[in-house]
């Protein structure tokens, strides 16, 4: 997907239009079933009930649109720093041919490095980073409280309406307001169903943003900052890790929310704790792409790979039970395809697959380049090593583990705090 797409264009996507439909559906719904349970025009407490309710539908809806609308920031293709020896900390993006800023990261679904990149939301069909984070959040939560408001309205408009033969049967008639039809009680249950589905699944993942936000840290750094902890779990040599970038849970939240919800910097240069500089975090990605390269082995394609999600006619049921449950990509192969691997499960390896002689003179040509990603997973029963592969790397992904020491301390994360700092050993 282009990140050149713009304006309501990125709304003509199946995120945007399942997540508006969604959000109109238990707003419409809500107002018609409030109708009949507390008309608004009853009293003053009615009419604020249901101006209330409105008021949590628009913020959401507002925020949903200037979360898409605004964008995460992206990084200007062909970047560099403004001084040419900071480059030997940076990572270089050959798909923008340019440098990666510090905190940025190349999203492929956007194809553009994004400025503080925490994760691509297929919701809002666009990336949550720099700009637009606080829009995102603010959506979360007004979701959440509109969709309880809803909730509470659906529910007691359900039960109003599945009693009325019992008010109107025992002198109870000014309770028997709601009347249901056949398409008013399965509006009421499907919109009572999504509005509990919101507040439900939103929950969990507004308490996830408040959480990166609180520690300054974004779905992609806390990944980082956990391998930084494993590599010193395992040697000595390193020295302590500094996280750079938090600076407490008060001036983290300014740096996301403030009056005008206005992005903070240039998302370029951050503020960062005493004895960080701007590519601390950059010369930990460093270290570990080089641990990584290291790890890397060299497998040959033998049989015919499709690069769908679930081969089961090609590989069988028990490779489509293991497959790995993350939306990176599938990759196509060829028997003879060379694929360098860098992450092993016991049925799926993720890998690159080396460009041949043909591709490569070819370039930039589409008539010669074959379709699908280069990079992603694939069934490992299709391949064989031709570099022989560790046993400790051969069955699951490396994930960092912590152990306990004879005196009862957990060996592994120290956080020593002088101020807000927090030092990894």
């Amino acid at each position: 997907m282009s990140a050149e797409i713009s304006g309501f264009r990125r709304f003509l996507h199946w995120g945007p239009i399942t997540a508006l439909s969604i959000i109109k559906c238990v707003t419409l719904t809500t107002l018609y079933m409030n109708s009949m349970w507390w008309p608004p025009n009853e009293s003053f407490a009615a009419f604020a009930h249901q101006a209330l309710f409105l008021l949590l539908s628009t913020l959401a809806t507002f925020n949903y649109i200037m979360a898409t609308l605004t964008g995460p920031g992206l990084l200007p293709k062909q970047w560099q720093p403004k001084d040419p020896k900071d480059t030997e900390w940076l990572q270089y993006c050959k798909e923008c041919e340019g440098y990666k800023a510090p905190r940025s990261h190349h999203c492929r679904k956007c194809n553009r490095c994004v400025k503080k990149m925490d994760h691509h939301c297929p919701w809002i069909n666009h990336c949550v980073g720099w700009a637009n984070h606080a829009y995102f959040t603010y959506f979360l939560l007004f979701s959440i409280l509109g969709s309880l408001h809803g909730s509470i309205v659906l529910s007691c408009s359900f039960y109003r309406g599945i009693h009325r033969y019992y008010y109107l049967t025992h002198g109870q008639a000014h309770l028997a307001s709601v009347q249901f039809t056949v398409a008013s009680i399965v509006m009421c249950i499907l919109g009572m169903g999504l509005a509990i589905g919101v507040v439900i699944g939103l929950s969990m993942l507004l308490y996830i943003q408040l959480k990166t936000i609180v520690t300054n840290q974004t779905g992609i750094e806390i990944w980082i900052v956990e391998k930084a902890i494993y590599r010193r779990y395992k040697s000595e040599n390193y020295e302590p890790f500094v996280y750079p970038y938090d600076l407490g849970w008060r001036l983290n939240l300014r740096q996301v929310f403030n009056e005008e919800c206005q992005k903070r910097g240039d998302g370029i240069e951050w503020p960062v704790v005493q004895g960080c500089d701007q590519y601390t975090l950059t010369r930990e990605q460093l270290a570990q792409k080089e641990e990584k390269r290291a790890r890397t082995r060299v497998y040959k394609c033998i049989s015919p790979v499709t690069g769908r999600w679930l081969p089961i006619f090609s590989q069988g049921w028990r490779v489509c039970v293991n497959a790995p449950c993350t939306d990176e990509p599938r990759i196509r192969l060829r028997p003879d395809d060379i694929i360098k691997v860098t992450r092993f499960r016991r049925h799926w390896l993720f890998g690159e697959r080396v460009l041949s002689e043909q591709e490569q003179a070819a370039g930039s040509e589409k008539k010669s380049q074959r379709k699908g990603p280069i990079r992603g997973w694939f069934p490992r029963r299709s391949v064989v090593a031709l570099t022989e592969v560790p046993d400790s790397e051969s069955s699951e992904d490396t994930k960092p583990v912590k152990s306990t020491t004879s005196n009862g301390h957990t060996h592994g994360k120290q956080q020593q705090r002088n101020g807000h700092t927090k030092k990894y050993m």
